[in-house]
């Protein structure tokens, strides 16, 4: 049976693939409500528990907060075959433009700020769309005359 963790990374993996992104263990461990352990040991676990209950997850897209993965893994390799570029980085690979592809959640703060300022757009093109109609109406009054 999977670990209540495990079935939180499940959904953020979920997530993750939607979006055609990554994550990396800190965010991924913290989204799904705990540490992600020194050197990520503890995300790393529950990976692996994801892996054994749920195979056909995209497990592979959760990778270390650095980005540096080993050359010629299956992680590396299910990343290429899904269209992911590396670039070296010494004995290491990197994803290319790492810091583009990390899928990153909005706080619930992040998200009523931008509600806020999705209604005050909206708010200000109705604005200018009533002083379009006003000024319309102006012209074919001009033109009445």
């Amino acid at each position: 049976m999977a670990s209540v963790r495990a079935a939180e990374v499940a959904e953020l993996l979920w997530e993750i693939k939607r979006a055609d992104k990554v994550g990396t263990y800190t965010r991924v461990a913290r989204k799904a409500g705990f540490s992600p352990g020194v050197n990520g040991r503890t995300i790393q676990t529950v990976l692996k528990t994801v892996r054994r209950d749920w195979p056909h997850l995209q497990w592979w897209r959760v990778f270390p907060d650095d980005g540096l993965i080993e050359k010629d893994t299956e992680q590396s390799k299910l990343a290429e075959e899904a269209g992911f570029a590396f670039v070296a980085s010494g004995d290491q690979i990197i994803l290319d433009s790492f810091a583009d592809h990390v899928f990153i959640w909005e706080t619930a703060e992040e998200a009523e700020e931008a509600a806020a300022k999705a209604s005050e757009l909206e708010a200000a093109d109705e604005e200018d769309d009533e002083d379009d109609d006003d000024q319309n109406q102006d012209v074919d009054d001009d033109e009445d005359e």
